[in-house]
């Protein structure tokens, strides 16, 4: 079976505690190009997690859901779905 190949992902700054949201066509590329800080849009807001990819076979519903979660009803979903991940993250940085 063929993997889709859009993905759109969101990533959490461990510095500014907020979400950055992309989209690619190879995942593990760019996230080496995030974490080595070869992205302008994210250098400076490094270390990320990554706390959520999605797969689409149509690039189409792949950019709509980007656009979705940059929305600020987007990024209030994702706080919301992800609560427990985020909640898990800020202790794990209050204990370090």
């Amino acid at each position: 079976m063929e993997h889709p190949k859009f993905a759109v992902y969101v990533l959490y700054s461990l510095n500014d505690l907020q979400f950055y949201i992309g989209f690619t066509t190879d995942f593990n590329r760019r996230m080496g190009e995030h974490k080595e800080g070869r992205s302008k849009s994210t250098a400076s807001r490094r270390p990320f997690k990554v706390v959520l990819v999605e797969y689409y076979y149509s690039k189409k519903d792949a950019m709509r859901r980007e656009l979705y979660f940059k929305t600020s009803a987007g990024r209030r979903i994702l706080r919301l779905m992800l609560s427990e991940s985020l909640s898990e993250i800020n202790d794990e940085l209050r204990t370090h």
